[in-house]
């Protein structure tokens, strides 16, 4: 046992379960890379101002879970709670919007902090897969981004998760909104944590979890009977997209999600076989945001999808991924002269692209013929002298038993071939 552990709140990822995230990431990003998405990989901490003024000062983002530190040279910086005010304040760095080819696409991967209390499915350090539309204003680009998430969920096997779907308004009719929200809101028994958001943010009072407050919530005005005819008819697009793709989709008026930075369209992914940490990824138009952080007005859609919890949901509907073979062929040498040889021919089949291992340590056939059943390897390869003498390797398929001698040049052809 290490005298030391895994932060609190955290996880390793370590083999055979790594290889399922693997997959994960590589499942979500493919439909994005397949749609004029490029890679962009970002810092792992910020200026602290950037998610202050992006995500909110009064988000529990902000105000209760980011992890900040202060530089020797002063500087206050916080570990990155969340991946879109990053993946922008890059691209305006970069100027990416200025290369005549809005909007730019732009897709990342990567590990991000928030203090908050453990529980399944809620960690202190977790992975998302996350997507960015930035400079363009127009329905296609919303439903593109939905329907890319949902073809990226159903390829993993995915069945049981919703979409949730709802328009936030704009910068001209969501001011209305809020002001008969906040009128409404006044005169419940809220807390003072909560009275003090109603001022700060009131939509996010919808998102509140507590039953209490829920109850008291169920005659609050509705954001759609103020939505300005532009919003409206921008929603209806996006909704008219969806089903047209075959995408189903709930409406769901009192989704605001917990960012400061949405506009519009805003949508959620849940999965009901996770518990009270249902929601697996979301995101959202933030028309804004540019603008928030210094930049010019360029409006943006995107999303992020929970890594973690995409696992866990596979896990609650028993589906198991077909995952690639880490080991195709393993040589168990027996002496000297073997392990030299053998050695050169199992590089030999890296290099044709051959998935292959080697005995190491000078193990017995015994325990090497162990090792080479816990590798999953279709194929072993085991030579001693008197098999080099007569230039041949012995050739046996770990599935049926089946043993063969095979001259030593053409191993690399046989396997190939019988490997498909």
């Amino acid at each position: 046992m290490s005298t030391f552990q895994a932060p609190k709140g955290t996880y390793d990822l370590t083999p055979p379960r790594s290889a399922t995230f693997l997959a994960v990431r590589e499942a979500i990003s493919a439909p994005l890379r397949d749609s004029g998405y490029g890679y962009i990989e970002t810092p792992g901490f910020e200026n602290v101002e950037l998610f202050a003024r992006g995500v909110g000062e009064s988000t529990d983002i902000v105000t209760k879970e980011m992890y900040t530190l202060t530089t020797k040279g002063g500087d206050q910086l916080a570990l990155r709670p969340e991946g879109t005010a990053s993946v922008l304040r890059a691209a305006l760095e970069a100027n990416l919007h200025k290369a005549g080819n809005l909007p730019v696409k732009l897709w990342y991967s990567g590990s991000f902090y928030r203090y908050e209390r453990q529980q399944a499915g809620r960690y202190r350090h977790f992975s998302q897969v996350g997507a960015e539309a930035i400079g363009s204003e127009d329905p296609a680009l919303d439903a593109e981004l939905i329907i890319l998430a949902d073809q990226a969920y159903r390829s993993l096997g995915l069945r049981q998760f919703r979409i949730l779907l709802n328009s936030l308004g704009d910068k001209e009719c969501r001011p209305v909104y809020r002001e008969a929200l906040q009128t409404f809101l006044r005169d419940l028994d809220l807390d003072e944590e909560t009275r003090r958001r109603v001022e700060i943010n009131p939509l996010r009072v919808l998102d509140d979890k507590r039953a209490d407050v829920q109850k008291q919530l169920t005659d609050a005005p509705k954001l759609r009977d103020y939505l300005c005819d532009a919003c409206k008819a921008y929603h209806e697009e996006v909704r008219a997209l969806l089903t047209a793709a075959g995408v189903v989709y709930e409406d769901d008026e009192k989704l605001v999600r917990g960012l400061d930075y949405y506009t519009r369209t805003t949508f959620e992914f849940v999965h009901d076989g996770l518990g009270s940490q249902s929601a697996v990824g979301g995101g959202g138009r933030y028309d804004g945001l540019s603008e928030m952080i210094g930049g010019p007005e360029l409006p943006s859609v995107g999303w992020a999808l929970g890594v973690d919890r995409t696992v866990l949901a596979l896990e609650a509907e028993g589906v198991e991924l077909d995952l690639p073979v880490t080991t195709s062929v393993y040589a168990v040498p027996l002496g000297e002269e073997a392990r030299r040889v053998l050695f050169g021919v199992v590089t030999e089949l890296r290099r044709a692209g051959i998935a292959a291992d080697f005995a190491f340590g000078g193990r017995g056939l015994k325990g090497a013929m162990k090792s080479a059943n816990r590798s999953g390897a279709r194929y072993t390869l085991v030579a001693g002298e008197r098999d080099l003498a007569e230039g041949v390797v012995q050739l046996k398929d770990m599935e049926s038993g089946e043993q063969s001698a095979v001259p030593l040049t053409e191993v690399p052809a046989e396997l190939a071939k019988r490997l498909g």
